[in-house]
């Protein structure tokens, strides 16, 4: 298996975790690999990925009722990383990734969010759908590369990652939040009650936003809880060097009285905020 390049592995069932070290070792050359699982058999597995010419690697992993494997991976050619379901990963760990360019991570668990976060300390772009709830120390890594960072917004106090990941972020020059809310109701906070956490504002302004953020885009932006409003107020009174700001908004019917008002609200309140860039394009449009 040693001229092997891509490998793609959907709902395999494995021996033990010495076999899949075993299977890895055998494709010193292996440049892309699928994983995906889809747990129902009750065996945890310690996947180690030795992996050295690895530059694509995609892991999936849903299980019903069952914790998920330990992760181990070390590619130190890896540049294209996606993560999704690992729901009750115990440990997951990518020792060497000193070459990443980007990462795609949705809805991993409690324990892999933080330490899956830490090991992408040197992409250039993230994607992050994460639960801010779950991570207890984000801010101990920096992430000295991020240049594009785009995040979602539909989980509870997701603000305060925003938070952690600008002051961890020196570099970023475009940041896009997504509200996927309005078209994936399963995934809703209630945006109208008060008790589901406040802003808690970084305590220094952050350098990404004296020195470096030029793009900003808000995706679906609604304009109803104060946390969002005073994350838009912040980041454009805060941005020295921001050149557009572009908030979409979805249509709304005109026999919708009520949701015409607040959106009126909107448009009436956001260009009014002074704006710390002169030079600053703020554009609002329908999606």
């Amino acid at each position: 298996m040693k001229s092997l390049r891509t490998l793609h592995f959907h709902d395999v069932v494995y021996k033990d975790s010495e076999s899949v070290r075993n299977l890895f070792c055998s494709c010193p050359n292996l440049e892309h690999l699928v994983l995906h699982r889809v747990y129902s058999h009750g065996v945890e597995l310690n996947f180690v990925i030795e992996a050295p010419s690895l530059k694509t690697l995609s892991l999936y992993g849903k299980s019903y009722g069952q914790k998920d494997d330990e992760y181990v991976i070390n590619a130190p050619s890896l540049k294209y990383l996606s993560i999704e379901w690992l729901q009750s990963c115990d440990f997951f760990l990518i020792e060497n990734a000193s070459e990443l360019v980007e990462a795609d991570v949705r809805n991993v668990s409690a324990v892999a969010n933080e330490t899956i976060l830490g090991s992408l300390s040197s992409a250039k772009r993230l994607y992050l759908d994460l639960s801010p709830l779950q991570i207890t120390n984000p801010t101990g890594f920096i992430f000295y590369r991020l240049l594009y960072l785009e995040m979602c917004t539909h989980k509870m106090e997701w603000w305060n990652l925003l938070t952690a990941m600008l002051d961890s972020s020196p570099k970023l020059q475009v940041l896009k939040l997504i509200d996927h809310s309005s078209h994936r109701p399963s995934l809703i906070y209630d945006k109208k009650k008060r008790d589901e956490g406040e802003w808690n504002r970084p305590e220094y302004v952050p350098e990404c936003l004296l020195s470096h953020l030029e793009t900003f885009v808000w995706t679906r932006h609604d304009w109803i809880r104060e946390e969002e409003k005073e994350v838009a107020r912040y980041i454009l009174s805060n941005a020295r060097q921001l050149k557009k700001a572009t908030f979409y908004i979805d249509p709304i019917e005109s026999r919708k009285h009520f949701e015409l008002a607040k959106r009126r609200k909107m448009l009436d309140e956001l260009p009014a905020v002074v704006r710390a860039s002169g030079s600053c394009d703020l554009v609002i449009e329908l999606e």
